[in-house]
């Protein structure tokens, strides 16, 4: 089992939270550096994979939620933070685009618990091109000791080719006999620090499940997610952890997903409500 960072010591407190930090695949896999964290330079890019695209050759939603997680404003450098909304408005599907970069982050308003923020995420080659925005909230679950210095991370260098596997094969995610997507059991690098299942794995199966939901129904995978919205309903404590979900027609030329995240090894507990919107692509 994965310890909850809230039961450390003071004393052990920040040197705990660095081997959560470096062992956590999400930033480190998609190559997003947090300057209110790690040592260094602020960069605020994220260079774009071939895995960080869809069968369309569009962005996926997984990549922009992982590069710009709304947590309302709290950082594991004063509170120990959870999510509990993201939201995801894409408007280019940044095929030609190299780069992103997250611009005007604000915190919109921070209670003693609850706080609200939102971002832009642009081509970073050309900030006048928006591709996404971005907004959401989180809550602080608890204050942490002083002391806290920026940490050195280990990046993980993905060097980009068309043979990369999707990133629902890094992350774990796969499709059992019966058509549901899952992950298995709660690891440390598909953890947060206070031991739940992290923002990252979840939006990258959720984001699996979606377009293999919708792919059934309209015969082709050639789709683009425009709208996409999570709520965090609880923490993910043990795994493994399953998507129900249904897809539906809408529009002409739209398909709607609506899914839910159990953790199985926790009485099946509901943990994550998402929802997407697509557009065939082609």
């Amino acid at each position: 089992m994965v310890k909850d960072i809230r039961e450390t010591s003071d004393e052990q407190y920040w040197e705990d939270l660095r081997t959560r930090w470096t062992s956590l695949l999400s930033y480190r896999y998609i190559g997003r550096n947090h300057g209110a964290l790690n040592a260094g330079p602020v960069d605020n890019t994220v260079t774009l994979r071939h895995d960080m695209r869809n069968a369309a050759g569009g962005i996926m939603v997984a990549p922009l939620c992982i590069t710009a997680p709304e947590g309302g404003g709290f950082s594991d450098s004063f509170a120990v933070p959870n999510p509990v909304i993201q939201s995801t408005q894409i408007l280019d599907d940044a095929r030609d685009v190299r780069r992103i970069e997250v611009v005007q982050s604000e915190v919109l308003k921070t209670g003693q618990r609850l706080g609200f923020s939102r971002s832009k995420i642009v081509d970073a080659d050309n900030p006048e091109r928006i591709i996404a925005f971005t907004e959401g909230a989180g809550v602080s679950l608890g204050n942490v000791p002083e002391g806290f210095t920026p940490m050195d991370e280990e990046k993980i260098v993905v060097v980009d080719s068309p043979d990369l596997p999707p990133l629902h094969k890094v992350f774990g995610a796969t499709k059992r006999a019966d058509g549901s997507w899952a992950l298995g059991k709660l690891t440390l690098e598909m953890a947060s620090p206070d031991a739940a299942l992290h923002l990252g794995p979840q939006h990258i199966l959720l984001e699996a499940a979606a377009v293999d939901l919708a792919a059934d129904l309209v015969g082709t995978d050639l789709l683009q997610i425009e709208s996409w919205h999570v709520m965090f309903l609880a923490r993910g404590k043990v795994g493994p952890f399953r998507v129900d979900g249904r897809a539906v027609h809408g529009a002409v030329g739209r398909v709607g997903v609506t899914m839910t995240l159990h953790d199985e090894g926790n009485d099946d507990r509901a943990i994550t409500s998402g929802s997407a919107v697509f557009r065939r692509a082609a």
